[in-house]
């Protein structure tokens, strides 16, 4: 039903809701009416339309009540995503440095957020030895989508040093058919962006490119962040297989694969040259522009 140009007001669902506990909780997606011109059929004052947005949600993650880091995020998997960035930021050595996770939901008011613009803590119960190393290389982090060293104060900061990863004999077996047989099973698994769009993907794959694991956040780190929270909490971190990303593959996903000891990443758009460059120092085997029936290795790994 089209409407004139001057009625419509954009209404918004709620952003948070109360579950049966009465604590907020926040969707990942949410629906809003907006106005659509251009289409075959549509007239020239639109026609509105319901829509699915995703949800980009404040996300502080507090180690033994210390709130270190600020990221947007969706708001679905925090548990594994937070343990995932403790461990791929060098916080924990294992998760088992990790003694408990608490998700708490805010409302806006409560977070002194905007109206419409709750907040999410999670709240990790950090071991003595992790939370002292915290504190001594501490410094303030506001995170943001589309960059993984937002709020550093210094080059030594940026924590480029290369970690390298131990020969691989199975490494040659990551080549292109198992790369795009991976990246093939993909979509289908990408629920929420099948819904909403403008959300990555990190999948797990094994050596023969079966995708086992999707995990989805609007930022293409917290995306991985979560796969490596959830590969540690199954006990898959040591097996072979590899990453597959719905991004470019930039320096920062390569460090936290190779932090956690992955060796291998396949990422559908370009690797940056910084991303090629700590790929070749880390030994870690990365393709890019995966996209059948071609794609590019950049670093054959070691």
């Amino acid at each position: 039903m089209s409407v004139p140009a001057t009625a419509l007001t954009v209404p918004t669902s709620a952003t948070a809701r109360r579950n049966a506990s009465g604590e907020v909780s926040i969707p990942p997606v949410e629906r809003r009416a907006v106005r659509v011109y251009g289409e075959k059929s549509v007239p020239a004052e639109g026609l509105v339309r319901d829509d699915t947005l995703a949800a980009e949600v404040p996300v502080a993650l507090v180690f033994n009540g210390v709130s270190h880091a600020v990221m947007m995020a969706t708001p679905q998997d925090l548990e594994a995503f937070a343990l995932g960035f403790a461990l791929s930021e060098g916080i924990l050595d294992t998760a088992s440095d990790c003694r408990g996770i608490e998700v708490v939901s805010i409302a806006a008011r409560d977070a002194g957020l905007p109206d419409g613009m709750p907040g999410i803590e999670v709240q990790l119960d950090i071991s003595t030895r992790s939370f002292e190393r915290l504190k001594d290389r501490r410094r303030s982090l506001a995170g943001r989508t589309g960059c993984g060293i937002c709020g550093v104060e210094s080059f030594a900061a940026l924590d480029l040093t290369p970690l390298p990863l131990p020969p691989r004999d199975w490494i040659e077996r990551i080549d292109l058919s198992t790369v795009l047989r991976a990246f093939e099973a993909l979509p289908p698994r990408q629920t929420l962006n099948r819904e909403a769009g403008a959300i990555h993907a990190a999948g797990w794959a094994t050596i023969e490119g079966d995708l086992i694991e999707v995990m989805e956040d609007v930022g293409r780190h917290n995306a991985l962040d979560k796969l490596l929270g959830h590969l540690a909490q199954t006990g898959q971190l040591g097996e072979p297989g590899f990453v597959l990303m719905s991004s470019r593959g930039s320096h920062e996903l390569v460090r936290k694969c190779a932090r956690l000891g992955l060796s291998a990443m396949a990422t559908i758009s370009a690797p940056t040259a910084m991303g090629v460059r700590m790929a070749e120092l880390t030994g870690l085997r990365l393709w890019g522009l995966c996209r059948a029936p071609r794609a590019v290795l950049y670093a054959s790994g070691a």
